[in-house]
């Protein structure tokens, strides 16, 4: 089986490398790794060239925001099991794929996510500021809100041509929507490796600011909509459940 995991990049030179080492030291042999960059402006693109026997394929050219070049990289994905990589952020280990790749095969499954944890920016110093620990899903946890971390959410190709690409009138919480239309459709058998499979940096777009705390939870409250799914009473449950990651 064939896995594509896609990295959108901007003005990443700083941590991508990291990112890419962490694909290219992975045991499982058949990784299509695919980077799509918004035109970045301060070395990115040259670090990818420098390592391009690594990347199956790379584009850096203007897009319409972080979903937007997700769907490019979607397009251009010929693998059979599919995922998603931020530039800052690294696989936890190097048999994470190897055992993703185990799960789809001997569960027969379509969905497979895990863990995660939040860790300082400077990885050396092996700080975790918080652990998202998802659970076994039960599809009347969706409005509660419940969902797995999107970074370790893994599809097979047939979910993402069945289910669609990432909605880009939402600016912060496509991902949210992406995971509700998957998760809401009780025909995709989803299986939980309970493990931490990614180490992501803190910081992040949805987290970064105020103004885009308050975008998100607007956000989210219309693909609850859009959905079906839910209420306030869902955004209040979604951001206690956040909270309780902090507590070790």
């Amino acid at each position: 089986m064939k896995v594509s995991i896609i990295t959108v990049t901007y003005n990443s030179a700083q941590t991508l490398a990291r990112t890419m080492d962490s694909i290219a030291r992975q045991t499982y042999p058949d990784i299509e790794h695919i980077i799509v960059d918004g035109l970045s402006t301060d070395g990115t693109s040259e670090i990818i060239k420098q390592h391009q026997d690594k990347v199956a394929y790379f584009v850096s050219e203007p897009d319409r925001g972080i979903y937007d070049a997700i769907n490019k990289g979607l397009d251009k994905a010929t693998g059979d099991i599919i995922g998603l990589l931020n530039s800052d952020d690294v696989l936890a280990d190097n048999r994470v794929i190897e055992h993703i790749v185990k799960r789809f095969q001997h569960k027969r499954c379509d969905v497979v996510y895990g863990n995660l944890i939040y860790q300082s920016q400077y990885p050396e110093k092996n700080k975790v500021f918080r652990h998202w620990k998802s659970n076994y899903f039960d599809p009347k946890c969706l409005k509660y809100g419940w969902m797995p971390p999107h970074p370790t959410l893994y599809c097979r190709k047939k979910v993402y041509d069945e289910v669609g690409h990432f909605d880009t009138h939402f600016r912060i919480s496509a991902d949210y929507d992406f995971v509700l239309r998957v998760f809401s459709n009780l025909d995709y058998k989803k299986s939980y490796l309970p493990a931490v499979l990614v180490r992501m940096s803190i910081g992040g777009v949805s987290n970064g600011s105020l103004k885009n705390i308050i975008c998100k939870t607007k956000e989210d409250y219309q693909v609850l909509k859009k959905n079906h799914i839910g209420s306030i009473f869902t955004i209040v449950c979604k951001n206690v459940r956040k909270l309780m990651q902090f507590i070790r």
